[in-house]
């Protein structure tokens, strides 16, 4: 998530270059934030002189859009869904150098904290606010079936809820993002054929729960496996606490290769070879 981000873009997406980073998305959460997005992004781009550097930022640099299920966005579900449709049309007409890979992220998250970064109070979910967050879940869902498109599913604290919109949808194509769930959990959404994505909260497990955690982390078939940042959230070990950048998600495969009994660069191989199948690059 280059473009929310405060700190140089342009020396972000260089070092990215530099590490010869494969594939860099950036993730929609409101209705009408891509072409923002761009707009930061493409400035970066712009403060950078070398033309194989900006050449090489360009072949991994991919976007997706979608709604994340803020209680504004749920009461006004319908005309954000509009306004969202009506974003992809534009780009689908005129894409540029914006290339959706995606629809996302979206999907329910019942985590609350009032005092939080996502400021999520049980309080506001009466049932109507609840069923609305099912619908404009299961609104996107639809949507990405007929735009042909993977999702990335944001679940929190919303397992079965997650589960039924998706198997009463029957769209099975995309990614749990930010996994927060156990191995039973995975087990369902692989079922289904969905990708499990970890990001740096794995290397906050506390010693107590290692050895579930080495079990979850070992289920997940290679072929479904996805790593990722959340940046600028979810900074990995031992940078916690601090604002996360893509360039670390190299702690985060480290955490996950040790667990899995391979290398860092054999598990960043194999996610790169996943992210190709699922997102047709």
């Amino acid at each position: 998530m280059v473009a929310e981000r405060g700190e140089n873009g342009a020396q972000l997406l260089s070092k990215m270059a530099s590490y010869d980073c494969k594939f860099g998305l950036d993730i929609g959460t409101r209705c009408d934030d891509l072409y923002s997005r761009v707009d930061i992004i493409e400035n970066s781009i712009s403060k950078i002189e070398d033309a194989a550097v900006i050449s090489k930022i360009r072949s991994f640099l991919y976007y997706s859009a979608g709604i994340w299920p803020d209680v504004t966005a749920i009461k006004e579900r319908k005309d954000q869904f509009e306004t969202l449709k009506k974003v992809l049309s534009q780009n689908q007409e005129n894409p540029g150098n914006t290339r959706i890979v995606a629809l996302g992220e979206f999907g329910l998250d019942h985590h609350w904290d009032p005092a939080g970064v996502d400021q999520r109070s049980e309080n506001e979910f009466n049932q109507s606010v609840y069923d609305g967050e099912r619908e404009l879940f299961e609104m996107q869902l639809d949507l990405a079936r007929q735009l042909k498109l993977p999702c990335i599913i944001h679940s929190r604290d919303a397992f079965e809820d997650t589960l039924a919109c998706i198997k009463n949808v029957g769209y099975h194509n995309g990614i749990i993002h930010c996994y927060s769930y156990g191995a039973d959990e995975a087990e369902k959404f692989l079922e289904l054929g969905w990708y499990i994505s970890f990001a740096g909260g794995v290397t906050y497990t506390k010693k107590a729960k290692m050895d579930d955690m080495h079990r979850l982390l070992n289920l997940v078939p290679e072929d479904k496996i996805l790593c990722e940042t959340d940046a600028p959230y979810l900074a990995p070990v031992p940078l916690r606490g601090t604002s996360n950048t893509p360039i670390n998600v190299e702690h985060t495969y480290r955490f996950i290769a040790e667990h899995r009994g391979t290398t860092a660069e054999e598990l960043s191989a194999l996610v790169d070879k996943n992210i190709t199948r699922l997102f047709r690059l």
